[in-house]
């Protein structure tokens, strides 16, 4: 069976988890007999040849359960391969704790020290103490009513990775803003005030083509995405409270 169309068949996860059940109650599980990290990668790649390269495998939280990991993708496997579950979540009952989304936090955070930030536009509130990544399309509807929420937040400094995703004119009013005489006031210009920013000069080089790069690297597939310094990333818009909120939590961890 072709590996793109076995993941349509989602309604076929009760009856794995049942055959995962049965397979959990023998006494001597199969999965405890012999090294299986090969094995998996063999059967997973002979039964679906166009299976993307797996990245990892290693032991699930829950006993007689594989994750393989595909990129930041995870599924999950018994330990003859006989079975895929995708799109499902292992939850922790006795604290309700999401271990899947933990994990999956882990795999796309991002190394905040690691971001080229010479590319980005840049402009703080107050101390400017606490810092942000976003990555953002000028065009984009929930990047301008982040842009307001973001006024709102004290003692920030916030990174702007224009990241023109939307259209063509994103690209141009991309440019435009960062070969402005002053890229931050453009930028707010734009996105706060609906000022349309003066076109750039041919020869002004800019970090657009960097930028996109950078967000295919870390699978940045939307705007606005934010990067909190801990590596933690939220896909889309927060308001002033949520921000706060998980600033606060990143300056924990």
């Amino acid at each position: 069976m072709n590996f793109k169309t076995f993941a349509l068949v989602a309604g076929a996860a009760l009856a794995i988890a049942a055959s995962l059940t049965f397979t959990l109650g023998l006494s001597t599980p199969v999965w405890a007999q012999v090294p299986q990290e090969a094995t998996i990668r063999k059967l997973l790649a002979e039964r679906f040849t166009d299976l993307p390269k797996i990245d990892e495998v290693s032991k699930a939280p829950m006993p007689g359960l594989f994750e393989v990991r595909v990129g930041s993708d995870l599924f999950y496997t018994d330990a003859e391969a006989s079975h895929l579950i995708m799109g499902g979540q292992i939850l922790e009952t006795k604290t309700r704790r999401n271990l899947t989304e933990e994990r999956m936090k882990k795999l796309t955070a991002i190394d905040f020290a690691s971001l080229p930030l010479k590319d980005a536009i840049v402009w703080k509130t107050g101390t400017g103490k606490r810092r942000i990544a976003v990555f953002a399309d000028p065009n984009c509807g929930y990047c301008k009513r982040f842009e307001q929420e973001l006024s709102k937040t004290k003692d920030l400094t916030v990174y702007t990775f224009l990241m023109p995703i939307l259209s063509a004119d994103s690209t141009d009013k991309s440019n435009a803003i960062w070969c402005a005489k002053d890229a931050t006031a453009a930028w707010r210009s734009w996105m706060v005030d609906g000022v349309q920013p003066p076109a750039a000069a041919k020869s002004c080089d800019t970090p657009t083509e960097r930028n996109l790069a950078l967000g295919r690297k870390h699978r940045v597939n939307g705007t606005p995405a934010i990067v909190f310094e801990d590596g933690q990333r939220v896909p889309g818009m927060l308001n002033a409270a949520q921000l706060e909120q998980q600033l606060v939590a990143s300056s924990k961890s």
